[in-house]
């Protein structure tokens, strides 16, 4: 267990770090919680790629544990909802599984394709279920005491295209900034990764 502490430790702090700066905006979009979230995409699948998919999933759950904790805390403060907290813990827990799912798939290939095509499926998946379960219309039956008719007022698609619910424009920033994050991942991932297994190499 020692050997994933550092993992556990990264993903709680960037968990807890998203949770505080979510409520901080970042433009029309965006809020900061979208600028660290992303990193936990590349702190899986470094723990993927040297300890393994068990690992991994090891240190997904205790990412998973603090969040529901940083919910609780929010809830008790009224800094969120339930929607909101069953939005972010089924996203968080469904996009990394299958972000550690794909680069197992893909782990035999060239370095960067593993890292790369996982957390670009994963976060598709964690933007597709956070933004349709927290602010769907078509989900307020679910949640009838949360009322997110803020998110479904009509704009353009990021101010410049068809006129679609604002929450569309909200995810689509979203996984803009997680696409773009899990290009420039590479480096580190590739930094981390050689540095990791050559100590292994090392020690054995």
């Amino acid at each position: 267990m020692s050997r994933l502490l550092p993992g556990v430790i990264a993903m709680a702090a960037i968990v807890v770090a998203s949770n505080i700066l979510v409520q901080h905006l970042l433009g029309p979009w965006l809020t900061w919680g979208a600028i660290t979230y992303p990193i936990s995409f590349l702190v899986t699948d470094i723990m993927n790629r040297v300890y393994g998919p068990a690992a991994a999933r090891r240190v997904v759950f205790a990412g998973f544990v603090t969040g529901v904790l940083c919910s609780l805390v929010a809830a008790g403060m009224d800094k969120t909802t339930l929607r909101i907290a069953v939005a972010s813990g089924a996203a968080f827990l469904s996009a990394q599984l299958m972000d550690i799912a794909v680069f197992n798939t893909l782990r035999k290939y060239n370095w960067w394709l593993p890292p790369l095509a996982a957390s670009v499926v994963g976060s598709v998946v964690d933007t597709a279920l956070f933004f349709s379960i927290a602010f769907a219309a078509q989900l307020a039956v679910l949640f009838p005491a949360d009322d997110v008719s803020w998110a479904n007022e009509p704009v353009r698609l990021l101010g410049l295209g068809p006129v679609l619910p604002l929450w569309i424009s909200l995810a689509a920033a979203d996984w803009l900034v997680k696409f773009a994050q899990a290009i420039l991942a590479l480096v580190p991932f590739r930094i981390v990764v050689g540095n990791l297994i050559q100590r292994r190499a090392q020690i054995h």
